[in-house]
């Protein structure tokens, strides 16, 4: 058998399209789908200088449709990507707890642990269990205020 273009735009789209399985951010099925459309091209005969752009004009297309519109549907139920630290979380209610290794009183959002402090006294250290209120990030500290609207446990 004798490779053409055609063929390794497909072994191309068949290599980034697996290469998704593992990133799981939807950029490398839009680039294997780009890659599958180019070898279309490729078949139908177009010079290879234009397959090249019709490579970047897909790409440039397929990827934020991807990443916009498709990736949501595979995401778990309230997470939204790149949103930590960008203000989504404030006025959330978080329960404190004890981090294992070093008992530190931290807060989980979105995941990630993160070490709190309360705005107004400055406390790092909270009961377990204590309902808090995020306000903002100062680096990779959580800062908070107490909930008093619920009963502390």
């Amino acid at each position: 058998m004798d490779w053409t273009l055609t063929h390794l735009w497909l072994a191309l789209a068949l290599v980034l399209s697996l290469i998704e399985l593992t990133a799981s951010g939807m950029i490398f099925l839009a680039l294997g789908a780009a890659a599958a459309l180019t070898a279309l091209l490729a078949f139908l005969g177009v010079p290879f200088y234009w397959q090249l752009v019709a490579m970047g004009l897909l790409s440039g297309v397929l990827v934020p449709v991807a990443v916009r519109y498709i990736r949501p549907w595979f995401s778990p139920r309230g997470v939204h990507y790149g949103t930590t630290g960008t203000g989504v979380e404030k006025g959330r209610r978080y329960r404190t707890f004890k981090r294992d290794f070093d008992g530190a009183s931290c807060i989980k959002v979105n995941g990630d642990v993160y070490r709190l402090r309360v705005a107004k006294t400055g406390e790092t250290e909270l009961p377990e269990g204590t309902d808090v209120i995020f306000e903002q990030f100062d680096g990779t500290t959580a800062i908070v205020h107490r909930d008093h609207s619920h009963k502390e446990h």
